[in-house]
């Protein structure tokens, strides 16, 4: 599947936004893409995952557990899951602290797979590491649909994770720059456009003229 395939996805399905968004990272964009509606048609869903299936066969690496984060990995996680016959599950944010419920393990030497929908800073792929820590397990890849590239966000999340693992491969459907600023720097807040806070993350919003 061609980039722009998946671009005319997400317009198709009204999933890239236009205006003032406050990202979960804290840092602003007058971008966001907004995978749940592209994702709420299984059809969809499911053709994207087969082809980041492909690329993640294709490059012959062990996964047998793929680990996203809740809520919006939940979808792609599963459905890479089915692709790659996978074990699914997913960390959640309890008073701001990434971890495991549900009953959830990870067992020892698990070969896994950390899945988002859409990667832009990396914070929640490096909340995710750390959780995992404690286990006595293997992270052999990242997987997205969208990687946003912020500051060349591939190299900065393989070199924080290598830190602890080796040999980890990045994947993705889509990758791109898209710029993103900090509320100081941010060109909607100095024309006073209205911030919204379209992701999961809670966050506080504050006025910003």
């Amino acid at each position: 599947m061609e980039q722009e395939e998946v671009l005319k996805l997400f317009r198709k399905n009204k999933a890239l936004l236009s205006g003032h968004f406050l990202l979960s990272s804290g840092l602003h964009s007058a971008t966001y893409f907004q995978s749940a509606l592209l994702l709420q048609d299984p059809k969809t869903a499911e053709k994207l995952c087969y082809e980041l299936a492909e690329k993640i066969r294709a490059a012959n690496i062990e996964v047998d557990t793929i680990v996203s984060p809740a809520i919006g990995g939940i979808i792609v996680g599963y459905e890479l899951a089915r692709h790659l016959n996978a074990r699914a599950i997913f960390t959640e944010r309890i008073d701001g602290k990434v971890i495991l419920r549900r009953g959830f393990e990870v067992y020892d030497n698990a070969k896994i797979l950390i899945v988002e929908d859409v990667i832009t800073t990396g914070i929640s792929t490096r909340e995710v590491v750390d959780c995992l820590r404690p286990y006595h397990a293997k992270i052999t890849g990242v997987a997205c649909l969208v990687n946003r590239e912020y500051e060349a966000n591939s190299a900065l999340i393989l070199e924080m994770i290598k830190q602890r693992h080796v040999d980890i491969k990045f994947f993705y459907l889509l990758a791109l720059t898209v710029n993103v600023y900090s509320k100081e720097k941010c060109p909607m807040c100095k024309a006073g456009k209205p911030l919204t806070k379209p992701g999961s993350r809670v966050q506080t919003i504050e006025r910003t003229f």
